[in-house]
């Protein structure tokens, strides 16, 4: 069986950029034993944009 996580971080809407860096947040995921599942942009604003990212990262339950 396995135990999800799951971590959103937001995009800038003017410029379309997370506003945290999503890739240590994945090193920092990985050390504690998650491993990235999915990265899902959502939800989407009315120009066709991603307003968040959603991490999402699983592991064995133990």
């Amino acid at each position: 069986m396995y135990e999800y996580k799951f971590i959103k971080v937001k995009i800038g809407s003017l410029n379309g950029k997370p506003k945290e860096n999503y890739e240590e947040i994945i090193k920092e995921q990985a050390s504690e034993g998650w491993r990235l599942h999915t990265l899902a942009p959502l939800p989407f604003a009315a120009a066709g944009q991603a307003n968040e990212l959603e991490l999402i990262f699983e592991r064995l339950v133990q």
